[in-house]
Order: C-alpha cells, then sequence, then structure tokens
C-alpha cells in the first residue's frame, strides 16, 4: 500500500490557489478552516492528502477544491486557444480564478484548435497527461466533422487504408474510421494527433472542413448536456473510459 502524502495546512492551501502563504495563514487563524466538522487553527498542521478530503474539508463554509491529481473534462467552445502563451480569449479563463494559480498547474491533455469544438481534458497530473497523449497508448480521438462540399465516396477506404500521406510530410497516417453521417458529414476517428490532422485529411482528398467538433475520447463521451464552456470532474470510472487500468505506455 502506497503511504498517503502530508502537506503543512498553509502549503496545501497555497498550492490550490487559495492565496500566499500569509493569507492562507489568516484564513486558519480567522477559524475559516474546517476538517471533519472541527475548526483548523493551526497553518503549521500536517494534512493528509486523500482522494475524499474534498469531502472532508471547508473554506470559508465552502467545500475544499480537489486536491492534486484533478482531471476535468471540459466543453471547449470555439474562439478560445489551449495557450497559456497566446493573445486572446484562453480555456483557462473558463475555470475558477484560483484554479489558475495552482501548483502543479492545471495543463490541457492535447490541444484543440482555437475553431474546433468539443471534447477537452485537463490534468494537473504530468505523468497521467503524458500516458494519455503518449502514442504507444493509442487512445482513438472521434470528431464530427462539416464539409464544403459532398463525399466523393472513396474517403472511408482511403482513410482505412494506412497509406495517405499529409502534405509536408514522409510518414502515412495510420488507419483512421470514417462513418458517413450526412452527405456533407461524417465521424472521423483518428489515434494520432498531428498538426490540424483532421482538416489535413479531408484537404488530402479535395474536400474542406468547415465546422469541427471532437465528442469522444476513448470511450469517454462528451455529455449532451455539458453546455459550450462547462467542465466536470472525472470520476476514475470515468478516466477508465480514457486510459483503461494497466494499459501500457
Amino acid at each position: 500500500m502506497s503511504k498517503v502524502p502530508t502537506l503543512r495546512l498553509d502549503r496545501l492551501l497555497a498550492n490550490l490557489g487559495y492565496g500566499s502563504r500569509r493569507e492562507v495563514q489568516g484564513l486558519v487563524h480567522a477559524g475559516l478552516v474546517v476538517l471533519d466538522g472541527a475548526v483548523i487553527d493551526d497553518p503549521d498542521r500536517r494534512i493528509a492528502v486523500t482522494r475524499d478530503l474534498s469531502e472532508r474539508m471547508q473554506i470559508q463554509g465552502k467545500p475544499l477544491d480537489p486536491p492534486p491529481g484533478l482531471v476535468l473534462m471540459l466543453h471547449k467552445p470555439l474562439g478560445v486557444t489551449c495557450s497559456h502563451k497566446e493573445a486572446g480569449p484562453l480555456v483557462y479563463s473558463l475555470l475558477p480564478d484560483r484554479w489558475r494559480r495552482r501548483d502543479p498547474a492545471l495543463s490541457t491533455v492535447g490541444r484543440l484548435d482555437k475553431e474546433t469544438s468539443g471534447l477537452l481534458l485537463m490534468t494537473d497530473d504530468g505523468a497521467l497527461l503524458h500516458r494519455i497523449i503518449s502514442p504507444r497508448a493509442n487512445i482513438s480521438k472521434r470528431y464530427r466533422v462539416t464539409l464544403d462540399r459532398p463525399l466523393r465516396g472513396d474517403e472511408a477506404e482511403i482513410f482505412a487504408a494506412g497509406t495517405l500521406m499529409l502534405e509536408g510530410e514522409d510518414k502515412p497516417l495510420l488507419p483512421a474510421r470514417m462513418e458517413v453521417i450526412s452527405p456533407t458529414g461524417a465521424h472521423l476517428t483518428i489515434t494520432e494527433g498531428r498538426y490540424h490532422q483532421v482538416r489535413r485529411m479531408f484537404a488530402a482528398v479535395g474536400n474542406h472542413v468547415t465546422a469541427l467538433h471532437r465528442d469522444r475520447i476513448g470511450a469517454l463521451d462528451l455529455p449532451a448536456d455539458l453546455e459550450p464552456g462547462g467542465y466536470r470532474l472525472l470520476s476514475e470510472a470515468d478516466l477508465a473510459l480514457v486510459l483503461p487500468p494497466g494499459k501500457s505506455t
């Protein structure tokens, strides 16, 4: 059994974005931190960082934010960027301000470009992030594609062959699965993440993507009731749909 990590209370709360160490100490001394129904008045007290800590601790009368190991799904809207550095609206602006001050920081698991909407995962667990995005994990991603012109009929066969070369590259794409949903619409499932891959695949067969939406990663679907800009924490069962236990990378 692995040992449960512990942190000083003031450091734990500072790392979760509740303020500087001094500001956090002020919250503690004011009696605003409660664990298992009892007020904690010592900021030096070491706290076991367990998975259920958010259910057991309250800060200013509200549940503690999730401790490190947080994984969430976000319904990325159009027009926001998956970056800490680029100009314009960022996906991080859709989260609580405090979450943007967390240490370790939240990062997106892969990226969706500014004009692509849909299912985006975020986590502060670097090891998990790399397990999911590793090419060896072979995790599928499904996109709903809207096209400028009607499908010609041979796209599914071309994409499934594993021989399609994108312009400017010297290695063929892995096989991808396409399902037709309308004359100008399809679901495309890929296991790679090359730059603008889906758009470039359809360009290679003479078409143009006018709208792109990711609705599935692995076996995890974007919930129909999760509005653009909304997010939810992932449970262990949700995460197992993305990266089944024991999946080697």
